[in-house]
């Protein structure tokens, strides 16, 4: 009897990325979420402390009421099947991010700051939660380093204090580190999940200092 082979998570297909991409960036307005930024944000809630449903993290990325019917159904399944593309990597040690390319005097080089500013945006959704969590338990933070990072050197993040910027060197070993975090980041929340009461107290501090997210930036091109 043959065994079966372990089924390869089921991604978009290049042209599947490449058609989203294409919705995104004939839809996008100033400050909106492009490819890599939509694939940021829903990392954050793969790997963050509570649920995020569709109907609250969908306004982060759709911003215009669609053409007609086909279209939308057509755009919500490509979101989907990305979606849920990042669990399934995650369960088997596979997450890639989808990264930007931006053109500098030496030609493309990758740039994380879409990703991050997405990823970033994902955990303003829990905000209360990831914020008290990392306040509480040194280990979390450190587990983000090289996010937090690259998240400071593209400008997402303000640093509490002087930030040097990151060499070549390192900017390409943060990004490589990436899918090694999140996957921690993903089995801390499993191994450590929020209480009742710091979702209360979440809850109280969201009703008495709304959360106001920090200016981001756009990124260019996506690559995968």
């Amino acid at each position: 009897m043959n065994t079966p082979k372990t089924e390869w998570p089921s991604s978009l297909d290049d042209n599947e990325l490449e058609e989203l991409d294409q919705y995104l960036r004939a839809h996008v307005g100033e400050g909106d979420l492009l490819l890599d930024g939509v694939h940021g944000l829903l990392s954050a809630l793969a790997v963050g402390p509570l649920q995020v449903l569709p109907e609250e993290w969908l306004p982060e990325v759709l911003h215009e009421p669609f053409a007609d019917e086909s279209e939308g159904n057509r755009v919500l399944a490509l979101l989907a099947k990305l979606n849920d593309s990042i669990n399934a990597e995650l369960d088997v040690d596979a997450y890639e991010p989808i990264l930007g390319e931006v053109e500098t005097e030496t030609g493309p080089v990758l740039s994380a700051a879409g990703w991050c500013e997405g990823f970033s945006r994902g955990i303003d959704l829990r905000a209360g939660l990831w914020e008290k969590r990392l306040a509480d338990d040194p280990q979390l933070m450190d587990m983000l380093g090289p996010v937090m990072a690259l998240a400071v050197d593209e400008g997402i993040l303000n640093a509490d204090a002087e930030f040097e910027k990151l060499s070549d060197e390192e900017y390409d070993e943060c990004l490589s580190q990436v899918p090694t975090v999140l996957g921690s980041v993903n089995r801390y929340w499993q191994a450590h999940p929020v209480t009742e009461a710091e979702v209360e107290a979440a809850v109280r501090t969201a009703e008495q200092e709304p959360h106001t997210p920090p200016p981001r930036q756009r990124s260019g091109h996506w690559v995968h």
